[in-house]
């Protein structure tokens, strides 16, 4: 055999190696390393849809939690109501009486019977009425942890719909616990649980529904989660109507949990960001395919999800997620003196906000006018402050919009607390509250948006539960404000929302700007700005 037929059957690597290489041959382990990275809001943009038919379903059947987080919040005013009372058969009282108080034991009975409410069967009248006060205020701290602890949990282990579909069964079976208590105590520990699992669900529900949207629709869809909160109070006032006693009540208002769970839940994915972050590339890349065959989009075999920070990288995307990826953490925002900053300024305001949100609806309370009615009306009342703000927020800015309906709802406070004595006084202070609640609504509403877009996916959850708990510590304190009485409520919650208005400038503008997948990847951006403050 020649020389020439030898190398015929044996040629060089070169040689047999074909012109156009195949996958296989320029992927690694991992499929990635060789396909072009993009981040999610990229890949968003130009091969899935911003905000297509598969995100609008999503998103409305992620944002049902909210209603049920509205439902379980302000059951409390109609459980806990002071029913009306009447003279008792054959006995004298005095029917002009203000109070029960000033009557004598046994001269008088509940109108609609001992079960129409907790203050009628555990008898929280009189000298026992801050009972009443006491409980509503647990609630909103078991709130307060239980949006801290499942952010937390939402960040890391447990994901967000792993997160909400915990504290949606939670919900569930603490309402209906909470329907059988034998004393006022039991009662209070069930309401303290309820609260617990309450504090976490419209969080998660949030950033669950938000994060598979792209830039361009963020902050409407953002604005538009409220809308099912307030459809919850309105439905609850429907729900009271037919069920009038507490008991009943709370049973009847934990079914929508169990359907929420039951029918709802199988049809939510988890989020892709969240997937991408904690290193779970090929999830998140399924889902994305989902999104784009959806919304009849065509994502293209050689473009693979990275994280923002190692765009840029040759190094696997898969192999390469950062132990701070993982591992992120409230220490994580506080370690870092920009997202510290902006973590002690979304506190603080989120606060201030809740103080005036919460307070001015208590006042509301106070109308005199037919109770179901008038909680359905102040739900319905807030959705134009929900839908003017969505309008106006990719046009005017986070900041801007922020800044202003603060101040609006301050300097109607103000008016407020000026406006003394009756008649056309009275009126003049109802029309202030309400359009103090207007603005104080839109606020409150914005901030969500806010607040998510001001920190990185891999602590968003986290972040965004300590601005939760400081809305819930607004929430405690709101009552103890409203029972000053006079014209002080009013001059309180102007001081907050002006207060609120004037932080809301030393916070960055995060409109058309994108999520950060990452600490440093936020950090390398911002630090290309001139200041924080822009």
């Amino acid at each position: 055999m020649s020389k020439s037929s030898s190398v015929d059957q044996n040629p060089p690597d070169d040689l047999r190696s074909p012109l156009i290489p195949s996958a296989a041959a320029t992927a690694t382990a991992d499929g990635y390393s060789k396909q072009k990275k993009v981040t999610m809001d990229q890949m968003l943009e130009k091969y899935c849809g911003d905000f297509g038919w598969w995100q609008f379903s999503h998103f409305v059947l992620t944002s049902f939690a909210w209603a049920l987080e509205g439902i379980h919040t302000m059951i409390m005013i109609f459980a806990d109501r002071e029913p009306a009372w009447r003279c008792s058969t054959n006995r004298l009282c005095d029917s002009t009486a203000k109070s029960v108080c000033d009557l004598e034991p046994g001269s008088w009975e509940w109108t609609g019977g001992a079960a129409s409410s907790t203050v009628s069967e555990f008898g929280l009248i009189c000298g026992q009425k801050y009972k009443v006060g006491l409980v509503q205020s647990l609630f909103f701290a078991a709130c307060m942890i239980g949006a801290g602890v499942f952010g937390h949990l939402s960040d890391s282990k447990l994901g967000r719909k792993g997160s909400l579909t915990i504290v949606c069964i939670m919900n569930a079976i603490f309402g209906c616990l909470t329907a059988i208590s034998s004393d006022y105590w039991t009662y209070t520990l069930f309401r303290i649980l309820s609260g617990f699992s309450t504090g976490g669900t419209g969080l998660c529900a949030f950033v669950l529904a938000t994060e598979p949207v792209g830039q361009s629709w963020r902050g409407v869809a953002g604005m538009s989660t409220f809308y099912f909160f307030s459809i919850g109070i309105a439905a609850l006032s429907a729900i009271a109507y037919f069920f009038q006693t507490w008991r009943s009540l709370y049973i009847a208002s934990s079914i929508p949990s169990v359907i929420f769970v039951i029918l709802l839940l199988p049809f939510i994915h988890e989020s892709p960001r969240w997937c991408l972050v904690r290193g779970k590339v090929d999830e998140a890349m399924k889902i994305m395919h989902k999104i784009a065959k959806s919304n009849g989009k065509h994502l293209p075999d050689d473009v693979v999800l990275a994280l923002d920070s190692e765009v840029n990288d040759d190094v696997p995307d898969s192999q390469s997620v950062s132990k701070e990826a993982l591992n992120g953490s409230l220490l994580d925002v506080l370690r870092l003196p920009l997202t510290r900053f902006r973590l002690f300024l979304a506190v603080v305001i989120n606060f201030l906000c809740s103080v005036v949100y919460y307070g001015l609806t208590l006042n509301a309370v106070n109308l005199g006018t037919n109770l179901y009615l008038n909680v359905a009306l102040n739900a319905v009342a807030e959705m134009p402050a929900y839908l003017l703000t969505a309008l106006v927020l990719d046009k005017f800015g986070r900041k801007p919009l922020a800044i202003g309906t603060m101040w609006f709802s301050g300097i109607f406070c103000l008016a407020g607390s000026l406006a003394k004595g009756d008649g056309t006084w009275k009126l003049v202070r109802m029309v202030c509250g309400v359009l103090g609640i207007f603005g104080m609504a839109g606020t409150y509403n914005l901030l969500f948006v806010y607040s998510m877009e001001l920190f990185p996916t891999v602590v968003r959850n986290a972040a965004l539960g300590c601005a939760t708990q400081a809305s819930q510590m607004g929430a405690i304190l709101a009552p103890f404000v409203v029972v000053l009485g006079g014209g002080i409520p009013f001059a309180v919650f102007a001081f907050c929302g002006i207060a609120g208005g004037i932080l809301v400038i030393y916070l960055p503008e995060t409109l058309n700007r994108p999520l950060y997948d990452t600490m440093a990847g936020m950090e390398e951006a911002e630090a290309k700005k001139p200041s924080i403050l822009s």
